[in-house]
């Protein structure tokens, strides 16, 4: 119990630091025990204090493929989700199921937000990076510059 209470407090005091410029969240519980689904409010409140209000939150349930132990069921998930306005899915990192789509789901709900953002305010996502025009001389000049070398001193 004392090595927890002193994690949660080191943990509070880099809680800004650690959410600083985040764009998206795994919120993992295990469907196996209850109180891991318990705790997802906290964490979820945790991540809206100290996140930009368009983060991209996905709850996950882990271990879907201990179907005899579930104690959290997929309605349950899915009702909270909902009401959180976050997506959901459920995994088995055992199994390898839906692992690589709730990240991948993340990634696609986060460029959607990033670039709805840039469209708000007049970027293009779509277009190239704008440069600097650099005016290297005229063509005398250049050479000139062949002639004696670019790095002669």
């Amino acid at each position: 119990m004392y090595l927890s209470i002193v994690f949660c407090q080191r943990y509070r005091a880099i809680t800004s630091a650690y959410y600083r410029g985040a764009v998206g969240a795994l919120l993992v519980y295990d469907v196996t025990r209850h109180v891991t689904f318990e705790n997802v409010e906290r964490w979820l409140k945790e991540l809206r204090d100290h996140t930009d209000a368009n983060i991209v939150i996905m709850l996950v349930g882990n271990k879907a493929d201990l179907r005899h132990l579930r104690a959290v069921s997929t309605e349950d998930a899915k009702s909270f989700a909902e009401r959180e306005n976050t997506f959901f899915m459920e995994t088995s990192a055992l199994e390898s199921l839906n692992v690589e789509n709730a990240f991948t789901e993340v990634l696609t709900q986060i460029y959607r937000v990033v670039s709805r953002k840039a469209l708000d305010i007049g970027d293009d996502p779509a277009a190239l990076p704008k440069g600097q025009t650099i005016n290297v001389g005229s063509k005398d000049d250049v050479s000139a510059m062949k002639k004696v070398g670019c790095c002669s001193a």
